[in-house]
């Protein structure tokens, strides 16, 4: 009889985001999440606690939500980690946030971003 080769012997570790273990969010099969909702542009959106406004956009099938100042050509998520600046919403009435960095709140008023989003002066 032969004597099994060393690695079959050992268990067998699973990978730390296996299904059978961890997910990145918790257990799987575990308790659901917190949610909340959010308003983006007049429409309420469902949040899970932790998600960004752009996963937030994401999920509800929303993929741009600002304009540029020049041609207004729509823009959504590009880089993901707030390096490109074109995910800009406005948000509880403060413009230029970057959807992707900032965290939804329950409650958060989230609208478009035109242009620069700030008030055109009359001239």
């Amino acid at each position: 009889m032969t004597d099994p080769a060393p690695d079959a012997a050992a268990p067998r570790r699973s990978s730390r985001w296996s299904r059978r273990s961890r997910s990145p969010r918790g257990l799987v099969g575990g308790a659901p999440e917190a949610t909340y909702v959010l308003r983006f542009d007049g429409r309420e959106l469902t949040a899970q606690a932790g998600q960004s406004i752009a996963a937030v956009l994401w999920n509800a099938g929303v993929l741009t939500w600002r304009t540029t100042r020049e041609g207004a050509a729509p823009r959504g998520v590009f880089c993901g980690i707030g390096v490109c600046h074109d995910c800009l919403v406005t948000v509880n009435d403060r413009p230029n946030q970057r959807a992707c960095l900032v965290p939804a709140r329950p409650g958060d008023t989230v609208t478009t971003q035109k242009g620069t989003g700030h008030a055109e002066l009359a001239v």
